[in-house]
């Protein structure tokens, strides 16, 4: 019993140590105040001092602990064992812009490179960063980012759907920095990007359905935030700034992106007002049956395909980290087979690979190769 409590008290004061040497340095983010945290505070979404789902949103059900604890013991592949392949880009590939208006570019997890009519809006950018504070623990990429944050081009738009460290890194938004002309992120966000010194003029806060535009006169793109069934946070605090998901409205084209989220009858709505969306960017892993909420399946994010009426759906926030306890592969099967069912196009591209709606590549089951085991 001592040397169980002498243990305790050793992880107790390690944790402790480790969330002193993060907050030093930076990574967490900053605190909103002021009139950002007005803006918050008189927020639809924000009651009794955080922010909340329209929908009542469990976290993780009754008796999950054990249940997760028997996930994990569940057989799985959680990790790739062999190299995830990815497809490289001329350092000057971003400079020719898509004869038809609109290319989308996987870089990996929620980070795609969006060039839509003629603006060009980066979403979710962890491109090297482990989903952790640290740069040594947590949750680390499969495979690298298969375009350099040195070869993207200038970037009219950083987009950010949410703050955990699977979607915001403090490294990539400093080097991304000069390279962005404007970071569009969900309420309490900009607090993060300010403290890692992105001038305040360059940061857009936004609620659910506000929105800003990139670009001038009949060029000009506009990126609304819609709803999301998530939550947030990057140290104890949680829910203290807002999530969303979001539509890229440009001239002739529309993009959905669904950020993280659970299933909602909102995002309904957001078909409805916003929508058809040529392409639909939509979360389909790190799901398990203990959080049903806030994690869509892939059979799920068909569902949201037809919801938010796209017409082809790319997914998102899969094969690139070990954050749930199904195999890294799973997402990928799931969706394939219920898009199959439900006639609908997914495309799932390689890392790196651009994709065209209008004439995207053969289907490629690349993912099978990676997963054999023989």
């Amino acid at each position: 019993m001592l040397l169980m409590v002498l243990g305790l008290v050793v992880a107790l004061g390690g944790a402790v140590a480790l969330t002193r040497y993060a907050l030093a340095r930076g990574p967490m983010g900053g605190t909103p105040a002021g009139a950002p945290l007005a803006r918050m505070q008189a927020s639809p979404q924000w009651r009794g001092g955080r922010f909340v789902n329209t929908q009542p949103t469990t976290l993780m059900r009754p008796g999950s602990l054990l249940d997760t604890w028997r996930m994990y013991r569940e057989p799985a592949v959680r990790r790739p064992t062999r190299p995830i392949p990815t497809q490289s880009l001329p350092s000057d590939f971003f400079a020719r812009r898509p004869p038809g208006g609109l290319r989308v570019t996987w870089l990996g997890h929620s980070a795609f490179v969006v060039e839509l009519d003629g603006a060009v809006i980066l979403t979710d950018p962890v491109l090297y960063s482990r989903s952790s504070p640290f740069s040594w623990i947590g949750a680390k990429r499969f495979f690298a980012s298969p375009v350099a944050i040195a070869d993207l081009p200038e970037l009219d738009a950083v987009v950010v759907s949410h703050d955990h460290y699977d979607h915001l890194a403090m490294d990539e938004i400093q080097r991304l920095a000069p390279r962005a002309r404007r970071f569009i992120v969900p309420l309490g966000v900009g607090a993060h990007l300010e403290r890692w010194g992105v001038p305040p003029q360059h940061i857009v806060e936004l609620d659910w359905w506000e929105e800003t535009t990139i670009g001038d006169g009949g060029n000009a793109v506009r990126v609304v935030f819609t709803p999301a069934r998530h939550y947030s946070g990057r140290g104890f605090g949680r829910d203290r700034t807002l999530w969303a998901s979001m539509a890229l409205i440009g001239p002739a084209h529309r993009v959905f992106y669904s950020g993280d989220t659970g299933l909602t009858d909102e995002l309904a709505e957001v078909g409805e007002r916003l929508g058809p969306f040529d392409v639909a960017l939509v979360k389909i892993g790190a799901y398990g049956r203990t959080w049903p909420d806030i994690h869509l399946t892939p059979e799920q994010a068909v569902a949201v395909q037809r919801m938010v009426r796209g017409k082809v759906l790319i997914p998102a926030h899969w094969g690139t980290f070990n954050l749930a306890a199904h195999s890294w592969y799973e997402p990928a099967e799931r969706l394939v087979a219920a898009a199959r069912d439900s006639g609908i196009t997914a495309i799932l591209p390689l890392p790196g690979q651009p994709v065209v709606p209008d004439s995207p590549p053969p289907a490629v089951r690349w993912w099978e190769a990676v997963a054999r085991t023989e």
